[in-house]
């Protein structure tokens, strides 16, 4: 599996950001990668160097809208924490907006 394929996209939420500033990094990846995979990829894309990989399955919710009912799906998603002193730029563009609530 090519580094491409195991990292689908970085998760934007709340607590993505609060653990970013601490030095881990969440992004939804490719169900069938492991830890290792994973850890190979992030420091190949982005030119860190991995400490640690944390991995788990979200769960499918259910989901209604009028008499449709169906699931959500469910994904993969790992934390990954660097070493010290480095980042991912991919978050680093929205840290300094966390001040700004005028």
């Amino acid at each position: 599996m090519d580094h491409s394929q195991v990292i689908i996209r970085p998760v934007v939420s709340e607590k993505s950001y609060v653990l970013a500033s601490v030095g881990k990094y969440v992004f939804r990846v490719h169900p069938d990668a492991h830890k290792t995979q994973i850890k190979q990829a992030v420091e190949a894309l982005f030119d860190v160097k991995v400490r640690g990989v944390h991995t788990m399955s979200v769960k499918s919710k259910p989901k209604r809208r009028g008499y449709t009912s169906g699931r959500s799906r469910s994904w993969k998603k790992a934390i990954v924490q660097v070493g010290e002193g480095q980042s991912i730029p991919i978050f680093s563009a929205l840290e300094g907006l966390e001040g700004d609530d005028e």
